[in-house]
């Protein structure tokens, strides 16, 4: 009834839906993409569908295979060499599950089917040849100076090998067929395995196989013990070792005892030994540390044999006696060493406690818990020795005063001290001995090692070899791990012992230790540990004895072997006894001094804990092992009045005893049930029959009441019985009592406690491990039969969980089953009651031919008819649970479902279903229940859906997504497609962004099924499903496009037959949440990914049939970037200069519907650059697998703009995935040189390029988003993180992504291959063509590899051969871009792509021949390309395409079928023309390093294409771009006006308006040199011309462009000036085009530069000039040059001096290179030939009185200069300086061949003179100068007091050297003898006169403007001034009289007085 209810409430069953799917056809077109469409009834599909293809690799894609669940044996593996199980005997129940469950095999998990479907790691064998070589080619390289001066031979330079039958003429279908041939071979088949999926650690839909459960260690230490040595060796030391945690105050390990005592010193004791067994024997033992922290000490204890004396008076000896006084203390030493050997004879059975040490650990295993080294450590407290062995300081355990006992406080309290030395240790008296030990982490797997049980573990090779031990760890807090191994361990630990009280004689105690399993002597067992040098077990333990202390405390641990079943009588047993130290006649050596025991049963359960006994004096009764000591018995005699005196704690390590009450209650009562066995006592209560069902419900509901850690431990036998009670209800006083209930209710409270406590033990899928690893390796099928333990029942049943096929593993079968009581077989089932009549004819149904037909396989049946039924009454439980118990079933719903896969493989395996229909495999009532379970799970409750966290609803949703992965293996898959499409539905109707991430969650775990491609039909053929069999023949044309559309589209077909694939990319095709795209892209990745490695797809035919699949992909990414904004979003802007108006007519106008009628509208945001990526390489997959005809047909049906929005793509793709190469480059710079280099810059389209570049280029480095499923790991592709890895590894990357750009490019060559077939007959090719050609000049453009340009260059030739017309006539700018593409590889250094590029650039010139009978446009475009090549790019080697040329002039002389033609002449003519170029550029590249021989160079080119204005105007941009880069703002601009001039010359002759300037003319006033543009010579080409002043710059915007930035490169050279000028040129044709938005700007800028003009005045600096001159031979042509040179502002002389010498010297060696320092003429005799001489002088603009009128400006001054002064002092004899009667000056005026500032900055000197200055013009000219400087200070606004005082100093001041009155004494003070000298000596005269006026000004000047302080000093000047004017008085008022004679004379003859008494007149 409840099954009916829910089943009605969730819809009833699927199938009767699945019968509708296909009734109403035509409608279902309507289904929008947000909807999912009904799937195929898949199993009725393959009915009616029989497959055509009989058998292949076709075949294995229709249905799965047969061996698709296998079932394999996998024996589990023991560390041990034997299994550690209990000795033979009568075990209870219990032992005997604990010891199946130990020893049971396990079932590890792997199908051969899922491996394949997993994503593989890299593999590929190719090697990428890149044109690396070439890129990084360097300047240095080249041979220096060797090309420079000499121009090569053409014709002797060798060619690279010509192409065979590049000249024949051929049908372009046979040079297609040849192509492709090569095209398509030795080709990468997986395209994935170069573009690995993002690095996600884990994938979601990856289930990590759980660890097998394994017994725990923690971190690993062996320690070896190797010597100890005291001062003397007088007697055996017996020690042991154990780890404490001060801390926790606990001892976390057991003792390990050893021997380190010689043999002699052994055998003191041989009387008390017997035969030492080789465990005893071990010196190295292994600890565990599960929690290492810094408070872990290593404690070692030493023993000795018991002596008579406490223990300081034993010690004494050791304190005392040195090793080195050995000889001189002999007597005493053999005297001790003889007591000794006495005290060994008589007492060596017992011991006495010594001296103890400790090592604190932190050194060895820090805080992290990993070890630091491994290294020999030889530990020492307090301090350490350097040398040999360390000196240990043990202390002594006293008894003797209060408070010296070491109780365990103590020992603590000491060992805390230890890390701090404190006064406590101070006080104690160390003894000093050696002790060598090695402490390391411990190997692997060590040999020769004994488990805390004496198991060998393996390898153990020897038996007689010395052995370790592994010591047993007591983890101070709880260790989670399940028991795998038997171990039954009990430790009894005695502590004190208190006989204050106790009459008599007691002194010397020891306690004897026996463990006895009866009451009498001879009962004690052979189960206690030996120590040392013992054997392996002994009868008793005896505690070591603390001399006369009658209340000792004890240090011992006895060790136990506890029997695997226990009795009431087993017992430990304690006797007292007092040992007598001292032998006295009549005196027994022991004397029993007490009794007292533990029995090991209470009320069934272990007895542990800690105990405190009394003792009694006499031996116990009868009978006494049943009680307890703690029960008064009647007449025994008890020490202190029967209270407790003796402190003992009891351990166990036990995997056999729980010690948890509730679940020892559990065990016992499931126990009492199997073995029928009642009534049973439980703790104090005995239970019978009829109370045992109330019992057994609330112990199992009071499970929940244990302890977690007793629970983990026991976890695989707690669950195993739990089930057991789910699928198997007991009877109980002959009534079925039905547990499933309860047990499925406390199964989800513990799986929820695991799950909430220890969460650190989870997988990503938040499955704790030790729940996967239950289910992986453990869950069995319940063994029916209580009575069989059989460690193999149904063991090995292997099963692979989640998300693939499962894989079975069966030991073996039970060979006799006994079925004594046979059960009720139902198991809350209604449908099924009562026994079974006849077993055995259900044997025979069920099991069929799986188990021999014998008379014991009768259960075997019975048990798999009850098996079968376990994962339905699971499911059943969970549809009918509800409350918290339903909600935790949900938390954990994982855990269900996984365990009912496998119980459902089980049942199909066992019941032999695996072949038979799915249909019929399982019960409608079970179908019912799955549907409810799904419909209900998620998405029935969406008020408990959001009110749990995120966590949760991403839990429950994946693991619902692996069982339907799991059930898609096992159930009828219409009907699993069926609940995929419900949960689905439900998911999407509840709108919200968070379950967009859900559904694409439970996408990527369904479709990783390792049968998805044949989950989707790839074979169907899409037809209406109305004609069941279909066959190709019967289509119409309509059907057939029909049929090829719906392939391509997201069609309702499509979508129902291919319905995972659908799924997929119905979701990429809608988008809503931008965040989900990186999510929905990586889906469809890692699927691509995984069937391009999967072996099974491997044959082309097969990869076409999945590619099928994904079809629509092509219109999916198309729609994505057709659209305005999508390519750029995606790819910034690469190809996306269409216009795209038809957005979505690529795909059918139903999914554009769909689209548009989504609720949420889908918002087109684009693509992040990796899901582009991600994107893009599937679309190529897609592209490279697809059948070639099914692509052709389709792109036959695409409409032209449709087409060309695929071109766009492709575009895309070859940006996309170009190779970078930047690994290789050190600098950002080269980088950039480097991308130069292969963009080149001419034309607009590179622009773009560059501009796509920038924004693509990141797509290989940009970091990852987050993806939603794993919020807390960031993704990023491999090359993001460059700067760790290895040099090897980075080339391994280079490798991949070299073979990834080379295939990427050859699957877009395919394409366009194809596309060109397509398009070839139709009407509109020319717009698809030139589209193609787009795509094949990106692709040559980019980086590639030699590979790819071989069959790139053979496609461009045959489509060239096949339209030609398309470059020559219509993409004409296309063309350009060819010629530079060929060009540049034909300058690469690989010889095959040289080979190529020349061929291709041959037949290029032939067929431009043939079509007009001349070439001018390639001949005019091929020389342009070289020149932009030569002067953009720094890293082209012209060896290499001097050899092209070469080859391309033997094609030339080859062609026979030309060579009565103008064609071989004009070839020969162009080739040439090349070369010189070439040469000039070889010179160039020479002078990198040198700007101004470079830019020279450039300027020289550039005049040698004075008759070509396109290349002169390339050239001209060339030097206008190297000034930029310099910062030489002003000739950038002069570089600008000069092609603005000439451009404006060329477009003077095309058309004549008026407001155009009217040619180089109009640019006069901006600069002089302007002129020089004019196109005036008689070889000037007419720009009608065709390939004539065709660049785009060449017209009116092109003109304008240029000002532009010719404005704008003055302005920022300050030169605002010239600005106006510029625009004055530019104002008249923006004001004809009315356009006034530029002249608004135009008129901003100009108000901008005149207010600059005005806000700097006085700070503008425009440059300083030098003259430089270039001697000797080194210069070559140079040699005897003279320069003017144009520096920066404020260059000093030194500062140019040191770069023109550090430049040549490096260039020519620093010690040939040699800087003239003075200024006088080069004497070219006395030079050295073999050096370089430079000499450098500064010089002043210089200008003539009469230009002074016109230059008044700074900017005047410093603008249009051609004449330059400097000046040389010199005297006749020589010398540079002298007296001032002897000074000479020399003025040189240098004019220059153009005016600075000219396109260059250096401009050489065409003429030069002097003018030699005599000693009084020198004068002269100083006290000019001297007199404006005081003019100057005096006058200047605002005044500046510093400044004229320190002119006035100098100018009045006594102590000036050389001073005016100095001046005026030597030239004054006489008149000349010299009449010519007159005129100077007057002019001297009035100079001072003026001067002395100036001073007169300035200091009545500097008296206005000084303060208070400053009068004295003002005082001071004046006075000096009046001695200057005293001194000067009679020298500057003495006239020369011959001056001034009449000036009209009545003499008519006019002497040369009267004339230069005129010209004096005149001044």
């Amino acid at each position: 009834e409840v099954r009916k209810q829910i089943a009605g409430q969730y819809g009833g069953s699927p199938h009767s839906e699945l019968a509708l799917t296909h009734t109403a056809f035509p409608l279902c077109f309507q289904v929008p993409l947000t909807e999912a469409v009904e799937p195929v009834d898949f199993e009725e599909y393959l009915i009616t569908h029989p497959p055509i293809i009989e058998s292949g690799p076709l075949r294995d894609l229709i249905d799965f295979p047969p061996d698709d669940i296998e079932v394999v044996y996998t024996p589990r593996e023991c560390r041990t060499v034997g299994q550690a199980v209990p000795e033979e005997g009568d075990n209870d129940a219990h032992v005997r599950d604990c010891v199946r469950s130990y020893t049971e095999d396990w079932r590890p998990s792997y199908s051969s089917y899922f491996v394949l479907c997993l994503v593989p790691d890299l593999c590929f064998s190719v090697v990428f040849q890149d044109d690396l070589k070439r890129r990084s080619m360097s300047i240095d390289d080249t041979p220096r100076g060797s090309w420079a001066c000499s121009i090569f031979d053409l014709k002797n330079s060798v060619p690279d090998a010509v192409l065979p039958h590049l000249l024949d003429r051929a049908p372009n279908e046979e040079i297609d067929r040849h192509n492709e041939e090569h095209r398509k071979s030795h080709r990468h088949r997986e395209l994935f395995a170069l573009h690995p999926a993002l690095d996600e650690e884990e994938p979601i839909e990856r289930h990590c196989v759980p660890d097998v459960p394994k017994e725990h260690f923690g971190q690993r230490l062996l320690v070896k013990c190797l010597s100890l040595k005291f001062e003397i060796e007088i007697e055996p030391i017996f020690a042991c070792l154990a780890l404490y945690d001060v801390k926790e105050k606990r001892k976390i390990s057991e003792n390990f005892f050893f021997d380190l005592n010689s043999e002699q010193t052994k055998g003191m004791l041989r009387p008390h030994i017997q035969t030492a067994a080789i465990s005893t024997l071990a010196r190295s033992a292994i600890f565990s540390i599960t929690y290492p922290s810094q408070d872990v000490f290593l404690v070692i204890q030493l023993e000795k044999v018991l002596q008579q004396g406490d223990i300081g008076e034993c010690a004494e000896p050791y304190m005392v006696f040195k090793e080195s006084d050995a000889a001189k203390n002999k007597e005493k030493l053999d005297k001790l060493r003889s007591q000794s050997e006495q005290f060994c004879t008589r007492l060596g059975r017992y011991r006495m406690p010594f001296a103890w040490t400790a090592i604190h650990l932190m050194n060895i295993v820090n805080s992290a818990g990993s070890l630091e080294r491994d290294t020999e450590l030889e530990m020492g407290l307090p301090g350490e020795n350097p040398g040999g062995s360390i000196k240990l300081d043990w202390v002594v355990l006293n008894t003797t005063g209060e408070g010296d006992r070491l109780s365990d406080e103590d020992l603590y309290k000491f060992l805390a001290d230890m890390r701090r030395p404190s006064s406590v240790l101070r006080r104690l008296r160390p003894i000093t001995a050696q002790l060598k030990i090695d402490i390391s982490p411990a190997p692997e797997n060590p040999h020769y090692c004994l488990t805390p049980d004496l198991q060998q573990v393996k390898p153990y090779p020897d038996s007689r070899v010395r052995p370790t031990r592994e010591i047993l760890e007591f983890p101070p807090r709880d260790v989670y791990v399940p028991n795998t191994t038997y171990r039954n361990l009990l430790y009894v630990n005695p502590h004190s012992l208190n006989f204050a009280n106790r009459q008599g004689s007691a002194r010397n105690i020891t306690v004897k230790v026996q463990f006895m399993n009866g009451e009498d002597p001879n009962n004690a067992m052979q189960v206690i540990f030996g120590k040392s040098s013992c054997g392996d077990y002994t009868r008793e333990a005896y505690t070591a004895v603390v001399y006369h202390t009658r209340s000792p405390d004890f240090h011992d641990e006895v060790k136990i072997k506890l029997p695997a079943s226990l009795t009431d009588h087993h017992h430990v047993l304690f006797t007292f006894y007092h040992v007598s130290c001292q032998q006295k006649q009549n005196t027994p050596l022991e004397t029993p001094v007490g009794y007292t025991w533990i029995p090991m049963l209470q009320n069934g359960r272990l007895r542990t804990g800690s105990f405190c006994l009394p003792v009694s004096l006499e031996k116990p009764p009868q009978s006494y092992s049943v009680l307890s000591p703690d029960v008064p018995l009647p007449g025994m005699k008890w020490v202190d009045n029967h209270r407790g005196v003796f402190n003992v704690e009891v351990t166990s390590v036990s995997t056999v005893h729980t010690q948890d009450q509730y679940l020892d209650k559990f065990f016992a009562l499931v126990h009492a049930l199997d073995e029928h066995m009642f009534p049973v006592r439980i703790g104090d209560v005995r239970i019978m029959e009829n109370n045992l069902e109330a019992e057994l419900k609330s112990s199992i509901a009071a499970l929940n009441s244990s302890q977690l850690e007793p629970i983990v431990r026991f976890l695989h036998l707690l669950l195993d019985k739990l089930v057991v009670l789910v699928v198997r209800p007991p009877v109980i006083a002959g009534q079925i009592v039905n547990l499933g209930q309860a047990s499925f209710e406390v199964m989800a409270s513990i799986v929820n406690r695991l799950h909430k406590y220890l969460d650190t033990s989870q997988d990503m899928h938040g499955r704790n491990s030790l729940l996967s690893s239950y289910i992986y390796y453990v869950f069995r099928l319940p063994n029916m039969d209580p009575n069989f333990p059989s460690p193999g029942t149904l063991s090995g049943l292997v099963y692979r969980l989640s998300g693939a096929a499962s894989v079975l593993t069966l030991t073996q079968r039970p060979a006799s089953l006994n079925l004594n009581r046979s059960r009720s077989l139902s198991n809350s089932n209604p449908d099924i009651s009562g026994t079974p009549t006849s077993p055995d004819d259900e044997v025979r149904s069920i099991i069929g031919s799986k188990v021999r037909d014998t008379p014991q396989t009768r259960p075997l049946a019975y048990i798999m008819f009850c098996l079968s039924l376990f994962h339905e009454e699971l499911a059943l439980q969970w549809v009918v649970s509800s409350g918290s118990v339903r909600e935790g079933a949900l938390q954990q719903a994982w855990f269900f479902f996984e365990l009912m896969v496998k119980s459902i493989i089980h049942h199909l395996y066992f019941t032999d279903r695996l072949e038979s229909p799915r249909k019929n495999r399982f019960p409608e009532r079970f179908m019912d229940d799955i549907t409810a379970l799904v419909n209900s799970n998620l998405t029935s409750d969406p008020v408990f859906l959001f009110n749990q966290d995120l966590e949760l609803v991403e839990r429950l949703n994946t693991s619902l997504a692996f069982f339907l992965n799991d059930l898609l293996s096992v159930m009828d898959r219409g009907f699993v497609f069926s609940l995929i499409k419900t949960y689905w539905k439900q998911l999407y109707m509840l709108q919200n962004p968070t379950l967009e991430s859900l559904r694409l969650d439970l996408l990527r775990i369904v479709c990783s099924h390792e049968h998805y491609v044949t989950l989707n039909l790839p074979c169907s053929l899409l037809t209406p499903p109305a004609s069941p069999s279909p066959s190709v023949s019967g289509f119409s044309t309509h059907a057939q496009d029909q049929k090829i559309a719906n392939m391509f589209e997201l069609s309702v077909p499509f979508r129902e037959q291919h319905y995972l694939a659908g799924l997929v990319l119905s979701e990429l095709a809608v988008i809503l949440d931008p965040e989900a795209e990186g999510s929905v892209v990586s889906v469809v990745h890692n699927l691509l990914s995984s069937h391009d490695s999967d072996p099974r797809y491997a044959d082309p035919e097969v990869k076409a049939r999945v590619a099928t699949l994904y079809l629509p992909l092509i219109g999916i990414s198309h729609n994505q970037w057709g659209r305005p904004g999508g390519a750029q979003g995606a790819a910034g802007g690469a190809g996306g200069d269409e216009s795209g108006e038809d957005g979505n007519s690529m795909i059918s106008q139903t999914v554009a519907m769909a689209i548009a009628g989504t609720s949420a509208s889908r918002q087109h945001g684009t693509f992040s650059a990796e899901s582009s990526r991600s994107l893009l390489i599937c679309l190529l997959w897609v592209l490279k697998n697809a059948d070639e005809c099914v692509l052709q047909k389709w792109f036959s049906d695409l409409s032209v703009s449709q087409l060309n929005r695929l071109l766009d793509m492709l575009y895309l793709c070859v940006s996309c995935f170009e190779y970078k190469v930047t690994l290789y480059f050190k600098s950002k710079d080269m980088k950039v040189k480097l991308e130069e280099a292969i963009l080149g810059s001419i034309g607009a389209r590179q622009e773009m390029v560059r501009r796509s570049r920038g924004q693509l280029g990141t797509l290989g480095n940009t970091e990852r988003e987050n993806l939603r499923w794993r919020k807390d790991m960031t993704h990023w592709r491999q090359n993001s993180e460059r700067m760790d890895k290895t040099r090897a590894e980075l080339e391994h990357e280079a490798l991949i992504d070299g073979n990834l750009a080379t295939e990427a490019n050859l699957i877009i060559l395919d394409t366009l291959e194809i596309i060109v077939q397509t398009v070839s007959v139709t009407e509109s090719k020319e717009s698809i063509l030139g589209g193609v050609l787009k795509v094949l000049l990106h692709s040559m453009a980019c980086n590639q590899s030699a590979l790819y340009l071989q069959h790139c260059f053979a496609t461009q030739r045959a489509l060239v051969s096949k339209f030609p017309e398309l470059l020559f006539e219509e993409e004409t700018e296309q063309c350009a871009d060819l010629c530079l593409r060929l060009l540049r590889n034909c300058s690469s250094s690989i010889g095959t792509i040289r080979a190529h590029a020349s061929a291709s650039l041959y037949l290029l010139m032939r067929q431009n021949f043939e079509i007009g009978n001349n070439f001018a446009r390639v001949k005019m475009q091929v020389t342009m390309s070289l020149s932009s090549l030569v002067g953009t790019s720094q890293n082209f080697n012209e060896e290499f395409l001097r050899r092209s040329l070469k080859t391309i002039l033997t094609y030339g002389e080859e062609d026979l079928e030309l060579r009565e033609t103008t064609f071989p002449d004009q070839v020969q003519d162009l080739v040439f023309n090349l070369h010189m170029i070439l040469s000039d550029t070889v010179k160039m590249k020479e002078h990198q390093e040198d700007p101004e021989m470079l830019i020279d160079l450039m300027y020289r080119i550039a005049k040698g294409y004075q008759t070509s204005p396109d290349l002169r105007l390339t050239w001209l941009q060339n030097m206008a771009g190297k000034h930029s880069e310099r910062t030489n703002h002003a000739e950038a601009a002069q570089c600008l006006v000069h092609s603005a001039a000439l451009v404006a010359e060329y477009l003077s002759m095309l058309e004549d308006r008026k407001y155009l300037p009217v040619g180089c003319v109009t640019f006069q006033n901006i600069s002089s040199n302007v002129l020089e543009e004019s196109a005036v010579s008689d070889d000037v080409v007419s720009p009608d011309e065709e390939g004539i002043c065709s660049g785009k710059y060449f017209t009116e915007a092109g003109l304008v462009g240029l000002l532009d930035q010719a404005a704008s490169s003055f302005s920022m050279a300050g030169m605002y000036e010239a600005v106006n000028e510029v625009y004055k040129v530019l104002i008249p044709i923006h004001e004809a085009s009315r356009d006034a938005k530029k002249l608004a700007t135009i008129h901003g800028k100009l108000q901008e530069a005149f207010g600059k003009i005005v806000h700097q005045d006085g700070k503008r600096m425009f440059g300083t000039y030098f003259r430089v001159g270039l001697y000797g031979s080194k210069f070559g042509d140079l040699d005897e040059q003279e320069f003017v040179y144009k520096e920066p502002a404020i260059t000093k002389l030194a500062e140019i001096s040191h770069r023109l010498e550090g430049f040549y010297g490096e260039r020519y060696g620093e010690d040939q290179v040699e800087v003239i320092k003075d200024s006088n003429p080069v004497d070219k005799c006395k030079q050295d030939p073999n050096k370089a001489y430079v000499q450098i002088t500064y010089v002043e603009p210089y200008f003539d009185t009469y230009e002074m009128k016109d230059r008044i400006t700074y900017f005047d001054k410093n603008y249009n200069l051609r004449r330059f002064v400097y000046c040389t002092p010199f005297t006749l004899d020589g010398r540079a300086h002298g007296d001032l009667h002897d000074q000479f000056k020399r003025k040189t005026i240098l004019t220059t061949s153009h005016a600075f500032p000219y396109i260059k900055t250096r401009i050489n000197i065409i003429h030069k003179e002097e003018i030699i200055s005599m000693p009084i013009e020198v004068a002269i000219e100083d006290m000019q100068k001297k007199t404006g400087e005081l003019a100057f200070a005096t006058h200047q606004d605002p005044s500046d007091a510093k400044m004229l005082q320190m002119v006035l100093q100098g100018s009045v001041g006594t102590t000036v050297n050389q001073g005016p009155l100095e001046v005026a004494q030597v030239f004054l003070s006489e008149i000349p003898s010299d009449p010519k000298l007159y005129r100077h000596h007057n002019k001297l005269r009035l100079c001072f006169k003026d001067f002395t006026k100036r001073c007169e000004d300035a200091l009545r000047k500097n008296k206005s403007l000084i303060g208070p302080d400053q009068k004295e000093y003002q005082r001071e000047l004046e006075r000096n001034y009046h001695r200057l004017k005293e001194a000067l008085q009679p020298l500057i008022c003495r006239k020369i009289p011959q001056l001034y004679k009449p000036v009209l004379q009545v003499n008519s003859h006019r002497d040369s007085f009267s004339r230069m008494s005129l010209r004096k007149l005149e001044l």
